[in-house]
């Protein structure tokens, strides 16, 4: 009998770890209703890009039992988090310290377009964006536009030295809370990088635009 659960949890682990496109990874959601670990592919759909209504439907499909379980309770608040956090919505307030230890708000940027970038020092994909936002942030900062790094990071040494090392110029904030960073909590923020572009009005207006698709999006609203 020991074999026979060993080997039922094997063709489930592996179900999980091959199905890599997100069409295949919907197929895996859509087949496997009943099994709590589907919570995760269903993180995986969503990915840097998650569209809340599609991974909410996806969640509907599941079991009675997987969505009632703590699990599932906790996928929810993620997915309404997610919703409160979308394009049209009034952008989640926010208020975390800076590297110097004091608190720094969003609402403190009120009347500018701000991104909300999403990020931590230890992120090789974060890394690899910076230099692309520095120059970003070069050609639109005199234009009403600023930046608020939040980053998940847990030591303050490691934050304060990538920021240095980058030459990140903009706002910082964090809580040094890691994943469970209270910010990106809020904002349904389960992957990095990710930001959220708000304009002066404090609404949210994009999400996860990077280079020059982010560039474009600023040329278009900063006129």
């Amino acid at each position: 009998m020991r074999n026979l659960f060993a080997t039922i949890a094997l063709v489930f682990t592996s179900l999980f770890v091959f199905a890599q496109t997100k069409e295949e990874l919907i197929e895996q959601v859509k087949a496997n209703p009943k099994n709590i670990e589907t919570l995760k592919l269903i993180q995986r759909v969503g990915g840097y890009y998650p569209d809340y209504k599609e991974l909410r439907g996806l969640y509907k499909g599941l079991d009675k039992s997987v969505r009632k379980s703590n699990e599932g309770k906790l996928f929810d608040y993620y997915l309404k988090r997610l919703e409160a956090a979308s394009v049209g919505k009034k952008a989640p307030a926010i208020t975390q310290l800076t590297p110097e230890g004091e608190p720094f708000s969003l609402s403190d940027l009120r009347g500018q377009f701000v991104l909300i970038e999403f990020w931590a020092s230890w992120c090789p994909d974060c890394r690899r964006e910076n230099p692309s936002l520095v120059k970003t942030y070069a050609e639109f900062k005199d234009k009403n536009f600023e930046i608020l790094g939040v980053s998940f990071d847990r030591k303050l040494e490691n934050w304060v030295k990538a920021i240095e090392t980058d030459n990140l110029t903009w706002k910082h904030i964090s809580d040094l809370q890691h994943w469970q960073n209270a910010a990106g909590t809020l904002y349904g923020v389960k992957s990095i990088p990710q930001n959220i572009l708000v304009n002066p009005e404090g609404i949210i207006i994009a999400r996860n635009l990077h280079g020059e698709e982010l560039n474009k999006k600023l040329r278009e609203v900063l006129k």
